[in-house]
């Protein structure tokens, strides 16, 4: 058998624990057998650089029966034990077991080496009986030892050396074993250090320095029930603390805890050149923007389906911060429906002067008794170009945010409980559904800080 110096089983050991290559790769780099290599670095992680230095020693059949009787409790393979023990070859182990099962406890004592002493000795030599009966109740009391522990050290000295545990969870698995084993003996075991187990330990008792910010998470995202996303949700932290929140510190600890909001899927969109009314053009050409409310209003119909049933909603929207003001349900697409939403609007609005009313091309607009209605009441009406949507995107995106917030999340039984939904939805939309571009306030509540 080949001797190592220490230093270059040191340097072996390094280059593996430095993750240069496994045992495999090293045994051929270096010319070491591969198992040779790991008896190294199991003991190496369980004795330090101890445990790479020559070791000459006399083992007592009390150490020997020990050794075994943990193998058995354990469930250890024989280089495990041997790393465990620091005995520096595990066949040794393998021949006190063949001995044991062939010979008995009596074949475990050590044998005198050398020349024999030619005088008598005066002692009174030890009756067989009495070494086999000390030797099997001390081999018992280990196994009973071992039944205690419950394999708990089998679960920390994972001396396969392609095994990686972190810090925690060796403390974790100490502190669960301090009753049965003696902590220096499971720090041996687990390769930790005192100080690091003390270090995790009190780590484990401080309290969550995010807790607080988890619950107010949490809270948050509930209440809307996960249509915010972390930028909705610290900004919403803001209007409610008073301190700053920033945003990637809520995505993080929202990433812990695994929420996400939800997202509406993206759908491909192609459209047509299309052309404007003959009588009516299209007055906003994509200019949403309004400096005071009444100024502009975008307005359109959807539909939703409920058991067979068909809904249709029309909602006019106020561009000055994209607030409905209006809103109608039928099981019908008739005119009343268009012409009750905009009278609903025009009756909350005393002063329309210079009002633009935006739509699409559908026919409830192009009828007559709708123009007069906007005449009447000196209102500019406004269509979009046939076949593009973008004309009127703001109030499509409304309806996109309906439907993929609350249509698509629930099942309704019937058409009263998605009619009674759309109007707890809109109600929530216009009080309570912050938006980044507000400064973190809903349509209502910028509006009344801003007449204010």
């Amino acid at each position: 058998m080949a001797n190592y110096e220490t230093g270059f089983k040191l340097k072996v050991v390094n280059s593996f624990l430095a993750g240069n290559g496994g045992a495999k790769l090293l045994s051929r780099q270096w010319s070491v057998p591969e198992e040779r290599i790991r008896t190294w670095v199991s003991h190496y992680r369980l004795h330090g650089i101890d445990g790479l230095r020559p070791k000459r020693s006399v083992y007592s059949a009390q150490f020997k029966l020990q050794v075994l009787s943990h193998q058995d409790g354990e469930q250890l393979s024989s280089r495990q034990v041997a790393a465990f023990y620091d005995i520096r070859n595990p066949n040794q182990v393998v021949v006190w077991r063949r001995q044991l099962d062939t010979a008995g406890i009596a074949a475990l004592e050590s044998k005198q080496r050398g020349r024999p002493d030619m005088k008598p000795k005066l002692c009174r030599p030890v009756s067989p009986d009495t070494v086999t009966t000390y030797s099997t109740r001390d081999l018992r009391e280990k196994e009973r030892t071992a039944a205690r522990g419950g394999g708990v050290l089998k679960k920390i000295a994972r001396l396969d050396p392609d095994e990686k545990i972190s810090c925690v969870d060796k403390a974790h698995v100490i502190l669960g074993s301090r009753r049965d084993h003696k902590l220096a003996v499971l720090l041996q075991v687990a390769d930790l250090a005192r100080s690091t187990f003390y270090y995790q330990r009190q780590a484990m008792q401080c309290d969550d320095k995010h807790g607080d910010m988890k619950t107010r998470i949490c809270a948050v995202y509930a209440e809307h029930k996960g249509r915010y996303g972390y930028r909705r949700i610290a900004a919403a932290l803001c209007n409610c603390m008073a301190q700053q929140v920033k945003s990637k510190p809520v995505q993080r600890l929202m990433q812990q805890m695994g929420l996400r909001s939800l997202i509406r899927a993206k759908r491909r969109y192609r459209h047509t050149h299309g052309s404007s009314d003959v009588h009516v053009p299209n007055v906003l050409q994509r200019d949403f923007h309004a400096e005071t409310p009444n100024q502009k209003w975008a307005t359109d119909i959807t539909e939703f389906s409920v058991k067979g049933q068909k809904v249709y909603l029309s909602a006019c929207m106020d561009l000055y911060k994209g607030e409905i003001i209006a809103q109608r349900l039928a099981r019908r697409p008739i005119f009343d429906l268009v012409s009750g939403t905009l009278e609903a609007a025009l009756s909350q609005s005393k002063d329309t002067t210079g009002l633009t009313v935006h739509s699409d091309q559908g026919w409830h607009y192009k009828m007559q008794p709708y123009r007069a209605m906007l005449a009447h009441r000196g209102v500019t009406q406004s269509m979009r170009r046939k076949g593009n949507c973008l004309d009127n995107a703001v109030i499509e995106s409304f309806f996109g945010t309906l439907k993929a917030e609350f249509f698509h999340l629930a099942e309704f039984d019937s058409v009263a409980q998605l009619e009674a939904g759309v109007h707890d939805y809109i109600r929530y939309y216009n009080y309570e559904r912050i938006k980044l571009g507000l400064q973190g306030l809903s349509p209502v509540e910028y509006r009344l800080r801003n007449i204010a």
